[in-house]
């Protein structure tokens, strides 16, 4: 790169060769940016583009088959969506004047690369996104999905993840709630680190990204900016990894939580005194992406000199200054009057502020260096002019042998040594196992507000202390549902999530999603997103649940090795008391347990099969089965509010036997239970979906039954709580309590060491 390139010299030295392609940026993409300035672009303005219209940033080979979620319905069960897709965030009504916002995105690259600060990075990057819309931050969730567990960089990348994660999170005072810890080896080599954050305000506190009202400043204000973070997330999450691996360390982010924690309580103060006009988190592309894409959602343009950005490194060009990707930046737009206060309260709260700016009339986004323009562009162009892809896919001609070869076809030892053995494989399976050992890492409770966390079936958080509003949430995924058929996989994953959330007692009502998957350059790769796409729309609009953002990671795979599609689902609901909360574990000897729903052989896919032969994966997924999930979810809603129940758990990995035995784990409660087939392999190990347990006193049954019909549910009285040191299963086989758990225990603390 030149040390100065202006835009005179753009003009003057059309034929200087440029090295676009070591930015990412393709030939014809290049060409189309020369087409647009009518120039070759300035180093400066090629750094930004590279950045802007990479995979990670503009969503170019996605952004055709996500407008399909556009075609939702904006309505949720609580009311209108207050804003969705296009913002920072999701923001959901809740009632009582209060929103949630709340969103999911994915540092999986970064996390491979230096796991530590890819995930702390992630839970830091998405509590600004939060915090930009207006919000407190209030709580936070991770997925996190890895090679085989007894793999050595299984272990080097959970055990950084992990602590990066929950080290942020303890930081900032905010509580982890749930999420999911899943194993495979197609995540050997591309692990995925999605991170969730969940927000509150009131309605009238809502704020936007966007520049508007020429004169207003612009302020960067944060922390300074390094070298660090470099093209981070969004070059590395826009390629796939070699065979060798990644060797880009450098472009990792470090993050900082305690200049995170005194952002966001700056940022409250000055969202508080009405200070600001517009503000954005400074993420993925940096200034480069705050500059470009506040103007482009305002009504003018803007005018920026680098020379004011505050660094850490006195020796950044300024291509690397408006490439960095240093964490803990946030950019505002203030009106003149406003500057002092602002200034004023971040100086009290020991953030670095700096006036970068102002907003013009027009269109331009100018950015000057030492006096010179080095950047003269169209905001626009940058932001949301980048190509788009409408990438050749197709269905996989393999996909009919693995759906041809079905689990439902292996054979079942259902003799009572047999059904022990599989119980015990399957309580084994990392995907099954305790995840405690990475649970405990972080606070659950810290602000005094979790109503339920890990081991329940959702995180619950109070909202209003007075009226007890609160709301739920969960984070799923079924890749390898999603494998074997990604409309119906997506689907199942959705359900998952819903039915999470309903046997709480709240009313699930919108979803935020990250997409993760391998090449888009692969045509089956891209087959299997366009068809999980489909899936959710299908599925989200039949559930009442739209869809308010999320992300979208590509390129997660190394070589021609792809991930398993891994649609993640994060879903929202609502609850008007969490008083009337249900949790999961088996309350009182003596109570009732009951069977909701209907079991299928539907052995394809599940735990059982993975673990009881070898790792096989073949076959359909379970039938999807959405009018059921919403009957489920209307019957919990009346259960909660009438106290009926004292323990519900949904039944998805692993099946009935599952849910019954962690149901008994947790408050040391045994069990006895007939099962309801003739199949035992089935009735315990299949995960047909819209189903679930409960656990009530006997003079609730009758009434709860009631319920049951009312809604049409299917419920069966398969046992008992009996609270002994047994897990029962009449007829069939037993198993003691305490060595069931530590089978279930074991695993992870085993393979971290």
């Amino acid at each position: 790169m030149l040390v100065l390139d202006t835009v005179s010299n753009a003009f003057n030295t059309p034929d200087v060769e440029q090295p676009y392609a070591s930015l990412g940026v393709r030939d014809d993409e290049y060409a189309r940016i020369r087409e647009i300035l009518g120039r070759r672009p300035t180093s400066a303005e090629l750094a930004m583009y590279s950045v802007m219209w990479s995979e990670h940033c503009s969503y170019k080979s996605s952004k055709v088959h996500l407008r399909k979620f556009g075609a939702l319905s904006q309505e949720t069960p609580r009311g209108p969506l207050l804003a969705g897709i296009g913002e920072q965030a999701g923001v959901v009504d809740i009632g009582q004047g209060y929103a949630v916002t709340f969103k999911a995105e994915s540092h999986n690259s970064p996390s491979y690369i230096e796991p530590y600060q890819g995930a702390a990075t992630g839970i830091g990057g998405i509590v600004r996104d939060v915090l930009a819309m207006g919000a407190r931050p209030i709580a936070v969730m991770d997925s996190l999905r890895l090679g085989p567990i007894d793999a050595e960089d299984t272990r080097r990348i959970l055990t950084g993840a992990v602590s990066g994660a929950s080290d942020y999170g303890n930081k900032l005072g905010l509580p982890n709630i749930g999420g999911e810890v899943q194993f495979h080896p197609s995540y050997l080599g591309n692990p995925l680190v999605n991170a969730l954050s969940i927000g509150v305000l009131r309605h009238e506190d809502l704020h936007r990204a966007h520049a508007t009202g020429a004169g207003n400043k612009v302020v960067l204000y944060g922390a300074s900016t390094g070298g660090d973070g470099i093209g981070g997330a969004s070059v590395l999450s826009s390629q796939a990894f070699d065979e060798q691996g990644p060797q880009a360390r450098p472009n990792v982010q470090a993050g900082d939580p305690f200049m995170e924690k005194l952002i966001i309580e700056a940022t409250l103060e000055i969202f508080a005194e009405g200070l600001i006009s517009g503000i954005q988190d400074l993420g993925a592309a940096g200034i480069s992406c705050g500059t470009s894409e506040l103007a482009a959602a305002g009504d003018g343009g803007m005018h920026i000199t680098l020379d004011a950005v505050p660094l850490r490194d006195k020796d950044l060009q300024p291509e690397e200054i408006l490439m960095s990707e240093s964490q803990e930046r946030m950019m505002a737009i203030v009106e003149p009057g406003h500057i002092d206060r602002f200034m004023e309260i971040c100086a009290k709260w020991g953030v670095e502020a700096a006036v970068i700016g102002e907003v013009t009339d027009g269109e331009r986004l100018i950015i000057e260096w030492q006096g010179e323009t080095i950047v003269d562009v169209d905001a626009r162009t940058v932001a949301h002019d980048g190509p788009v892809y409408e990438r050749p896919y197709h269905r996989p001609d393999w996909l009919d042998d693995v759906n041809a070869n079905r689990a439902e076809k292996l054979p079942r030892d259902n003799s009572a040594a047999g059904l022990e053995v599989a119980l015990k494989k399957v309580l084994a399976n990392g995907n099954v196992a305790d995840k405690s050992w990475v649970t405990q890492q972080a606070d659950r409770y810290v602000r005094g507000n979790t109503v339920l966390a890990h081991p329940d079936n959702a995180g619950m958080v109070r909202i209003d202390e007075d009226t007890h509003l609160g709301i739920a949430l969960s984070l799923d995924a079924n890749s390898r549902f999603t494998f074997l058929n990604p409309y119906l996989g997506a689907q199942l994953s959705l359900s998952e999530a819903y039915r999470n959330v309903a046997v709480t007692g709240a009313e699930p009502v919108a979803i935020t999603d990250c997409l993760n998957f391998g090449s888009p350059e692969d045509p089956e790769v891209m087959w299997t997103f366009v068809e999980a796409i489909l899936g959710l729309v299908d599925g989200c609009g039949e559930l009442g649940t739209p869809v308010t953002g999320g992300n979208v990671s590509l390129y997660n795979q190394t070589g021609t090795s792809a991930i398993l599609p891994t649609p993640t689902i994060g879903m929202l609901g609502v609850i008007d008391d969490v008083r009337t909360r249900i949790k999961s574990a088996f309350q009182h000897p003596g109570d009732a347990i009951l069977l909701l729903g209907e079991t299928a052989e539907e052995l394809s896919g599940s735990i059982w099969e993975a673990e009881v032969h070898d790792g096989h994966l073949g076959g359909m997924p379970p039938a999807v089965r959405l009018g059921r999930e919403k009957a489920l979810a209307a019957v919990f809603g009346v259960a909660a509010k009438e106290g009926l129940l004292s323990s519900s758990h949904d039944l998805s990995e692993g099946g009935l036997a599952v849910a019954l035995a962690e149901s008994a784990f947790h408050n040391d409660l045994g069990f006895a239970v007939t099962l309801p087939g003739e199949d035992p392999t089935v009735e315990l190990f299949s995960e047909s979906s819209a189903r679930a347990i409960v656990s009530l006193g006997g003079t609730q049954v009758a009434r709860f039954e009631a319920l049951c019909a009312e809604h049409s549910v299917p419920v069966t009285r398969i046992g008992e709580v009996t609270g002994g040191d047994q897990l029962e299963f009449v007829g069939r086989f037993s198993v003691g309590l305490d060595d069931a758990r530590t089978i279930w225990q074991r695993p992870i603390p085993d393979a971290m060491g």
